[in-house]
This record gives C-alpha cells, sequence and structure tokens, in this order.
C-alpha cells in the first residue's frame, strides 16, 4: 500500500513540475512590479492554474497520508534504540537462528606464536 501511495506521489511531483513550468510567467515574484502589487485585481483563473491547483492538493494529501503510514510503522521503536543498537529482547542461547559467534572467528595460527587465546590478531608481512 505504501508502494502504490509512493508511487502516485512521485508521478503527482512530476506532474506538479511540468504543469508549473508550462504556465506564463506573470513578470514579477511575490507580487512586486507589474503595477498595482497587492491592490491590483486577481487575474482570471485559467485551467493550467486549477489543474496546478488540483495537483498540489494531491500533493499535500499523499505527503500527509505517507507520513502517517511511515509514523504507525514505526510506533513502539524508539529512535534511542536504533541509535545505542539496544535490542527490546535479547534471544536465549539455542534458540533457532542464533548465530554462534565462536565460528565466526579465525583458526589459530599454526605456528603456536600466540601464548594467550585472547591475544589480538596481528598482520603479518610474510
Amino acid at each position: 500500500m505504501q508502494n502504490v501511495i509512493l508511487i502516485v506521489h512521485l508521478l503527482l511531483a512530476l506532474s506538479l513540475i511540468g504543469v508549473v513550468l508550462l504556465q506564463r510567467s506573470e513578470g514579477g515574484g511575490l507580487g512586486m512590479g507589474g503595477g498595482g502589487g497587492a491592490m491590483s485585481q486577481r487575474a482570471a483563473a485559467t485551467a493550467l492554474g486549477k489543474i496546478t491547483w488540483i495537483l498540489a492538493i494531491c500533493f499535500i494529501a499523499t505527503s500527509l497520508t505517507l507520513t502517517i503510514l511511515a509514523a504507525q510503522d514505526a510506533s513502539g521503536v524508539s529512535v534511542m534504540d536504533r541509535l545505542t543498537g539496544g535490542a527490546p529482547a535479547a534471544e536465549e542461547p539455542g534458540t533457532p537462528g542464533e548465530i554462534d559467534t565462536d565460528s565466526l572467528l579465525p583458526p589459530p595460527s599454526a605456528s603456536g606464536s600466540e601464548t594467550s587465546p585472547d591475544a589480538p590478531l596481528v598482520p603479518r608481512a610474510d
């Protein structure tokens, strides 16, 4: 569901960009220039202007929908838990799916130069 809304959101964004670029430039940003400024009469609404408003409203609606869906997916998960790596509950040893960390260690060296099994592994230039 979230993927479908995201695709619709992206299509709305692209079409909104296209419609805005197709419109005629008024010649002054934020009502500057062009005569009366804020006191001038409103121009007649064109078809492109109406389409722009419709696309903008749909874009905002899909943005809010995606935000609500993302908030529901993240409920119950703290940001601090994600940063510190603190899992809510650790599995007990011997449960299926547990990774045996001892098997991930490299085999001991054949030369026997290490005196302690806890000694750090140091690369050699042989």
